[in-house]
């Protein structure tokens, strides 16, 4: 809980207190001052737990952001493994496999690029 929070809601109870005390002695001016004490220590409340949920989310986000990296590196290791246990067992066909992605991805890289036509400058 935020010291705000706790404050407010002093300072709201206090002007709660003031402006009662005003109105039964007919000081206008004492309870007009208590009710801005009020509305201050409302306000501030207000403040303190808006800073609470904040920290609050910020916590969580964190907390959840930690928990994917976990499961990620944990994922990655399980799949290193995987990777290597499989090249163990069958170096040719890895070696093969890696050859074709390799030339795919020179094809891809190394096509000529598309040709403009007219349509391309006119419908922008």
């Amino acid at each position: 809980m935020d010291k705000d929070r706790i404050t407010g809601a002093a300072n709201d109870a206090a002007g709660k207190v003031e402006s009662a005390f005003g109105r039964a002695t007919g000081d206008t001016a004492r309870e007009a001052s208590g009710r801005a004490r009020e509305a201050s220590g409302t306000a501030q409340n207000l403040y303190g737990q808006a800073k609470d949920t904040a920290r609050e989310v910020g916590e969580a986000a964190s907390s959840f952001a930690k928990d994917a990296m976990d499961t990620g590196s944990e994922y990655y290791r399980e799949g290193s493994r995987a990777v290597a246990s499989t090249v163990k067992e069958q170096p040719l066909g890895a070696l093969l496999v890696a050859g074709a992605v390799g030339f795919a991805l020179a094809l891809i890289l190394n096509r000529p690029p598309r040709r403009r036509t007219f349509r391309d400058y006119y419908y922008r």
